[in-house]
């Protein structure tokens, strides 16, 4: 009963998206998605963030000012006696960085930097195989939905029929029980791909941020350019290993542990700190100007943990890198394997087997009505044809589901 009520809730909210619906290509999708997708949007700040910390790398540090003046003179018994015959001091120091500790830092900020980008690109990859999945799986179901609608419609005829000939005891009981049993489990089975569809829907609008249902348009010639790559195997792996914005990301994180670990050793040489002094009547003289440089004494802490850690960090990021290029390549493998094998079954069973399917659905009511098959046979090649149906769009999504993850695992578009 549950399920009738969620039907019926649903059947006026997608005749209202019917009118409502926005039409839209593959190439349209992805455009929308590019300039609306909210995450998108919130990663360029990321890169914004990134390119300040560059800026804030190179910026020297601000000298140091101090000021000392006479809070009491006992002989003249003067409050602040800051005047000729008084005392201030005033000195002023600049830290200078050795070892080019300032390069360094910049350069670690810069592949900080690029790490955004790349991690940028990345979500990009990944949202734009979910929105392609989504577009065609919503296409597909929606195909699915249109032959289920005409059974639907064609059965309930057929019962309604079979309840007038009831009435005139022309038809058992049990006839007419079973051919509305078939009419409530079509529904049934409707109301399951409309419940899928609606969470797909739900997830595209998000990715799209638009708020109005998607009507996919796709055309014969968006489906055919999906095919096996000509390339080799080899040419696709290592085009994978050229182009993944993960794998270049771990490369990133590998350079960055080399710069820290060269910054770190640089900082286990002191800095220097220079300055003027001008002192107005406490030193040996009146009016003393002095000159300072000051470092710190490496004596009992010479940044060797940092320096250790770092250099571990490198080991530990080598290994990471060796590890995920071993995972793309296995990757690459496994979907382009995914490629023939659905291939292979969709080229089994499309082309005639689909048009004797359809040929057989277009005989099977008018047979049924002319007494040439039995209601056990009818029923039968009925929920026979509509499985067959859903069975072959779902796979023919799942076809292209497997050309877009071998987009997504190669981090190109070979089928644009």
């Amino acid at each position: 009963m549950r399920s009738w009520i969620l039907l019926l809730l649903l059947l006026p909210a997608s005749q209202v998206g019917a009118q409502d619906s926005l039409r839209l290509t593959r190439q349209q999708a992805d455009s929308l998605f590019i300039k609306n997708n909210l995450l998108l949007l919130a990663e360029r700040f990321r890169i914004d963030v990134s390119q300040a910390q560059i800026l804030q790398a190179s910026l020297r540090d601000n000298p140091t000012a101090n000021l000392e003046i006479s809070a009491f003179n006992n002989q003249t018994s003067r409050v602040l006696d800051v005047g000729r015959g008084g005392e201030k001091i005033i000195s002023i120091q600049q830290l200078l960085y050795t070892a080019g500790k300032r390069n360094k830092r910049i350069a670690l900020a810069t592949e900080a930097a690029h790490l955004t980008e790349l991690e940028l690109l990345d979500l990009l990859r990944g949202l734009r195989f979910d929105l392609r999945s989504r577009f065609y799986a919503i296409y597909f179901q929606q195909q699915t939905l249109a032959r289920y609608d005409r059974q639907i419609a064609t059965i309930q005829t057929t019962v309604t029929a079979y309840e007038r000939e009831y009435e005139r005891n022309n038809v058992s009981l049990r006839e007419l029980l079973r051919l509305k049993a078939l009419l409530f489990q079509l529904s049934n089975d409707r109301t399951e791909i409309r419940f899928q569809l609606a969470e797909d829907q739900r997830n595209i609008r998000t990715l799209l941020s638009v708020n109005q249902p998607i009507k996919p348009i796709v055309l014969n010639e968006a489906l055919t350019r999906y095919h096996i790559p000509t390339q080799p195997e080899d040419t696709l792996r290592d085009l994978a290993l050229r182009n993944r914005p993960d794998l270049l990301a771990a490369q990133s994180l590998n350079r960055q542990a080399e710069l820290n670990y060269t910054l770190q050793k640089a900082l286990a040489k002191p800095d220097l700190r220079v300055g003027g002094t001008y002192d107005q009547n406490g030193s040996y003289i009146a009016n003393y100007v002095g000159l300072s440089v000051g470092m710190d004494l490496p004596v009992f802490n010479r940044n060797q943990g940092a320096i250790r850690a770092a250099r571990s960090q490198i080991s530990y990021q080598s290994q990471l890198q060796k590890q995920r290029a071993m995972q793309v390549t296995n990757e690459v493998s496994t979907a382009l394997q995914k490629v023939r094998d659905v291939e292979q079954m969709v080229q089994s069973v499309e082309g005639r087997f689909t048009d004797q399917f359809e040929l057989l659905n277009q005989g099977v009511v008018t047979s049924f009505q002319k007494g040439n098959i039995s209601l056990l046979e009818f029923v039968d090649l009925i929920e026979t044809y509509n499985e067959s149906v859903r069975q072959l769009n779902r796979l023919k999504a799942d076809r292209v589901n497997a050309y877009e993850e071998l987009n997504y695992l190669i981090g190109d578009d070979l089928f644009n």
